[in-house]
């Protein structure tokens, strides 16, 4: 870990804020029930509440998460990374102090808004940082150590769980997001500002700014990058210019899309084929982050420097659709257990996109291409759901179309199966070959 001492602080600024919201996700459930639905075992209000926010969330970061990349461009990650931070503190503050239906509602209004910025903002900048302190050939160990310390923060919130009262829960969160804060501003460093780099380290937005404009090189020096709200135009000339990039943003959509349909209708799926309950559903989940903090933290910076990150890819996208589809056909209870030990391989999926990602980019455009990436993956967040939900209750009924309980389940895994085919396409030039 010494040769990333330079981001020992942000790793422990990203982990504390982590465990501020992994602690309250396994209690959401219960407390809403309770508050909602009091002495009820099914609140279809609360499952509405639920959908609708996730809903919003996901369309606020579509617009969000490239205006917040660009910002912190603009003006440098730390400002950028203070203002999630602390807007993150606020929502478990509200249920720390009182938890009744009035203050749900008022959690509830202030989760939803402050999520828009919050759920991906963090993680965006972050990768920014990353890139603006690590070299092309360490930034792919560095960014799993990130990704790392987020599936780390998932396991410690979720065992934290077991051991905390409700009140106790969200008294811990709102210490852990201040703690966040605080330890960023006084120990983290910030990076250089897009005026403080040379310009011909500003490849692909500036070059297009360059050919709309006749400048001099000293006019030119001094035109900050992108200083303005990011357009679809420029999101697109961000696709076109760079064909790794667009590559990698179709590999980002499926693996997005994936993910979206291995959560919620996978856990009906697992329901009703095990009978599994609130523990099997938390037993399930540690195993899969577990292995995904062990590959992250330590597989991916011993082999991403030996196979690269687009074989790394290729072999997760492989190994998520082969975990899926285990699960389809599964007849037996401990079978979902022995294939949660998969996510091994396929947790390296994320940061290999953005590694990737970062080594086509500019430092002046690493916050918003990172943002345009959440941004295209946020978009297959929102419409998973329409695909997968009502074919996981479809194929669940009682008159399904054919006997295969779990096609649905394999229809998930398709997404990664296909996704295999761009990534397989992908070949690293890094902006310094390409000078």
């Amino acid at each position: 870990m010494d040769k990333f001492g330079g981001l020992k602080h942000l790793f422990v600024t990203i982990f504390m804020s982590q465990l501020a919201i992994f602690v309250v996700t396994p209690a959401m459930p219960d407390v809403t029930m309770m508050l909602l639905c009091p002495a009820q075992d099914e609140c279809s209000l609360a499952i509405y509440l639920s959908g609708f926010q996730q809903a919003i969330v996901g369309i606020g970061l579509v617009v969000m998460m490239p205006i917040i990349g660009n910002l912190s461009d603009v003006y440098g990650r730390k400002a950028l990374l203070t203002v999630p931070l602390t807007l993150a503190i606020i929502p478990p503050v509200i249920l720390a102090y009182r938890r009744t239906k009035k203050f749900y509602y008022v959690y509830y209004v202030l989760r939803t808004l402050t999520g828009m910025i919050c759920d991906g903002g963090i993680q965006c900048v972050a990768l920014a940082y990353v890139a603006d302190h690590m070299s092309q050939a360490k930034r792919a160990s560095a960014i799993g150590i990130l990704a790392g310390v987020g599936s780390a923060a998932f396991v410690c919130g979720t065992l934290a769980d077991h051991f905390l009262s409700t009140s106790q829960i969200f008294l811990v969160a709102t210490i852990a997001s201040t703690i966040a804060v605080v330890y960023m501003q006084i120990f983290l460093e910030d990076t250089a500002r897009v005026e403080e780099y040379p310009i011909e380290e500003q490849p692909i937005l500036r070059n297009n700014e360059m050919e709309d404009t006749e400048l001099d090189c000293e006019t030119a020096k001094n035109i900050k990058v992108f200083n303005r709200v990011p357009s679809l135009k420029d999101i697109i000339f961000f696709l076109r210019k760079s064909h790794t990039f667009s590559l990698a943003a179709s590999v980002a959509f499926l693996n997005s899309f994936a993910e979206g349909g291995e959560q919620a209708p996978f856990q009906y799926f697992l329901k009703a084929r095990f009978h599994f309950k609130k523990d099997n559903f938390a037993d399930v989940m540690l195993i899969a982050n577990i292995c995904s903090a062990t590959s992250q933290l330590l597989l991916m910076p011993m082999l991403a420097p030996l196979i690269g990150e687009e074989v790394l890819l290729c072999l997760g996208l492989i190994t998520g659709f082969t975990n899926l589809l285990i699960d389809s056909i599964a007849r037996k209870i401990w079978i979902p257990y022995t294939a949660a030990l998969l996510p091994i391989s396929t947790s390296l999926v994320k940061p290999s996109i953005q590694s990737i990602v970062s080594k086509q980019i500019g430092p002046s455009e690493q916050g918003i291409a990172q943002g345009c990436i959440s941004s295209i993956s946020s978009i297959a967040n929102i419409l998973s759901p329409f695909l997968y939900s009502p074919l996981t209750a479809l194929f669940l009924s009682e008159k399904p179309p054919f006997r295969y309980p779990g096609f649905s389940i394999l229809c998930v895994g398709l997404a990664w199966l296909i996704a295999v085919i761009p990534s397989a396409m992908i070949k690293v030039i890094t902006l310094v070959s390409r000078q």
